[in-house]
């Protein structure tokens, strides 16, 4: 009996802290000064975070393999400063190839502009097709990409924070990156890495002042969004007609429905439900506004720690 009370009382007691985690998690980090890297920021999210960023007063480096993305990227960030000091600089780098190169462009950052205060891992591509018709270095690349080319970055920040007692990272995961979507047996795992590397990462960095924050988006009207719909074939989510659609859900409903994931199922009608149909999400105290068909689903301005579904 004592066993059984003592059992319900920590019980009790972590899911209490699990309810208050929201309101203890740590203040915002100041972005007036502060040096912010963002990966594949010539872009997409990471160049509207990039904006965003440079708007409140931040010095950005971005990260990405194309120079002439990022040149435009470069001028379009410079019309959004609020002082003549702030700084954007660009370095092309594949992130996900080779961890020197990515060690040394960081250097090279910090050299520039100072140490990195927050880092931003937006750098990522998706492939969708069934599991069979997928080709197997398909698999390697999307796990390079979307996986280690946000390990290696985290790696080349990850010691000068904690010397500075302070940092932020964020990880860019995805929907499909909580729940397995058909159509996305390679592009899924590799976002389900990100939120397994986050979690572990925050256990080891929360006692140095560093604190990681992971984004869920679904999809998002960005250029990445639109090379991905070159790779899907009907009969898809994407179809035009209602009568269409209608069909391939129910097709979609079924098949998780007879491979017996109804808790998955439940976790994503539970949990998914408020962020699917929100329709903007806060960065410090303002909207970061974007061409979207989705959103971004976590309030990054929080910066505590990692998001749960």
């Amino acid at each position: 009996m004592l066993l059984l009370i003592a059992g319900t009382c920590l019980v009790a007691f972590v899911l209490l802290l699990y309810m208050l985690s929201p309101l203890i998690s740590p203040k915002p980090l100041a972005l007036p000064g502060a040096h912010v890297v963002v990966t594949g920021g010539s872009s997409g999210i990471g160049k509207c975070i990039a904006i965003e960023c440079y708007k409140q007063g931040a010095f950005i480096t971005l990260v990405a393999r194309n120079e002439e993305r990022l040149l435009q990227a470069k001028k379009e960030i410079e019309k959004h400063s609020i002082n003549d000091k702030q700084v954007v600089l660009c370095i092309s780098v594949d992130v996900s190839q080779d961890y020197s190169q990515v060690e040394n462009v960081i250097k090279q950052a910090q050299e520039k502009l100072g140490p990195v205060d927050m880092l931003i891992n937006c750098a990522g591509m998706s492939v969708s097709g069934k599991f069979e018709d997928v080709e197997v270095s398909t698999f390697e690349k999307l796990m390079s990409i979307n996986y280690l080319g946000s390990v290696y970055p985290s790696r080349a920040v990850i010691t000068t924070m904690k010397e500075r007692r302070v940092g932020r990272i964020v990880f860019l995961s995805s929907q499909a990156g909580q729940v397995g979507l058909f159509g996305y047996t390679a592009y899924s795992p590799s976002k389900f890495a990100i939120k397994g590397l986050a979690e572990a990462l925050q256990m080891e960095v929360k006692p140095y002042n560093v604190y990681v924050t992971v984004a869920y988006p679904p999809d998002t009207d960005t250029p990445g969004f639109a090379e991905e719909n070159k790779t899907k074939s009907p009969p898809c989510l994407l179809c035009r007609s209602f009568e269409k659609q209608r069909r391939c859900w129910t097709e979609l409903l079924l098949s998780l429905l007879r491979i017996s994931t109804l808790p998955s199922l439940w976790k994503l009608v539970l949990f998914q439900r408020p962020r699917l149909f929100a329709h903007q999400s806060k960065w410090p105290n303002r909207s970061l506004k974007m061409p979207y068909k989705g959103i971004l689903t976590v309030p990054l301005a929080q910066m505590g720690t990692c998001s749960r579904p």
